[in-house]
């Protein structure tokens, strides 16, 4: 990577990523786009313009006057907001996908664009989630993911983009609130733990769900980016984690360092389901075979570090 183009710069993951890559590639490297814009250090610090990703022409305007070499394509609606306007979710994450990988195509970048343990299904084995294993999910969200880890597949093999991708699971940050996940839970229990010393849980006790502390994936986007294409063999799909957790093992990790800290309950339906049909705990060994994935933060060391710097902020 030597000229990045990254959509969806102001989200939870391009907030952070966009700051990172700026970092290693340099300010002038980096040139991040989303549909809004505020006054935050991702529009001040580096090359920012206004692109609502449905639009290919302008997509394609920013790309090829900017020569860039990569794309990196985070704009999307995420799982609980999606399944409450599954159409729009459909038109903005699918055709918004199609846009970015004809960009590619057309100007010959290396792509990326994440996908997520959402792609996973009721039927999905639960437990240590192969790689490679069925898919039929039953949210819109989770369908947008496997169309999409299949057409990047489909670029890849068809005009040889060279396409990259990851699994996610749910992204812990102290830095942007996500906004329309399912995982969010894990997130807004540090901000409540620090503000007011509980939380009420809108996912069940007993629900595991996989988990990443934020510096880890954007290691992971970096990592994968720079392997050897040749040594990939799954490109578009791989399973990555650092944790499985419920809610209760988030809250006995924060009441090691605050202990009157109290969890409640008060489940939604809609999440909930949605959680439910995602795996307990997923195998991350062909990201760890192919390209050297390693996550830094277990739940002990990540609930520390979410504390302390909340805390100082």
């Amino acid at each position: 990577m030597k000229k990045i183009l990254l959509t969806g710069a102001l989200g939870q993951i391009g907030s952070e990523l966009t700051t990172k890559l700026r970092h290693v590639y340099g300010s002038d490297n980096v040139i991040a786009t989303d549909i809004r814009e505020t006054d935050s250090a991702v529009v001040k610090n580096g090359p920012f313009e206004k692109l609502d990703v449905t639009d290919a022409e302008k997509m394609f305007d920013i790309a090829k006057k900017n020569n860039v070499d990569t794309i990196i394509h985070l704009a999307a609606l995420l799982s609980a907001t999606a399944e409450a306007k599954p159409l729009l979710a459909w038109n903005l994450n699918m055709g918004g996908l199609v846009n970015a990988l004809e960009t590619a195509r057309e100007l010959d970048c290396q792509f990326f664009t994440p996908s997520s343990i959402g792609a996973f299904g009721p039927s999905t084995p639960k437990d240590s989630t192969p790689q490679d294993t069925i898919m039929r999910p039953t949210t819109m969200y989770g369908v947008n993911k496997v169309s999409g880890e299949l057409l990047s597949d489909y670029y890849f093999n068809k005009f040889g983009v060279d396409t990259r991708g990851l699994r996610f699971p749910g992204l812990i940050s102290y830095e942007t609130l996500p906004g329309g996940g399912t995982t969010d839970y894990a997130v807004e229990i540090y901000y409540e733990a620090i503000k007011n010393n509980r939380y009420t849980s809108y996912i069940g006790e007993g629900t595991h769900m996989d988990m990443m502390y934020m510096p880890d994936a954007l290691n992971a986007i970096i990592d994968l980016m720079e392997a050897d294409g040749s040594k990939l063999e799954h490109r578009n799909s791989f399973n990555v984690s650092a944790m499985s957790v419920a809610p209760e093992d988030i809250a006995k990790a924060i009441q090691v360092h605050q202990p009157e800290f109290t969890l409640n309950y008060e489940v939604d339906p809609v999440r909930q389901s949605i959680a439910e049909s995602w795996p307990n705990a997923i195998d991350s060994s062909a990201a760890m075979k192919e390209w050297g994935f390693k996550a830094e933060f277990d739940l002990a060391k990540m609930t520390k570090d979410m504390l302390d710097t909340l805390k100082n902020k």
